[in-house]
């Protein structure tokens, strides 16, 4: 696979649809449960975003207001 020309052809979609696109391949990755393995660095940057979460519920943005946000752009 020629991942260059790939690339080019993916930057010349709309940001709407490379969103899409991004979601479709997540989504492939998630159905095959393909987990990256994960350095001690990220687990504890895991850990701690999730305990902040947890701590300041308010500061974080659900996943529908994520979306939201992106569409209203």
């Amino acid at each position: 696979m020629d991942i260059t020309a790939k690339l080019n052809e993916i930057t010349s979609l709309s940001i709407e649809d490379r969103i899409l696109l991004v979601q479709a391949i997540w989504d492939s990755i998630a159905v095959e449960q393909a987990y990256p393995n994960l350095t001690e660095t990220q687990k504890r940057e895991l850990d701690r975003t999730i305990d902040d979460s947890e701590i300041n519920p308010d500061n974080f943005l659900t996943w529908e207001e994520v979306k939201t946000s992106i569409k209203g752009q």
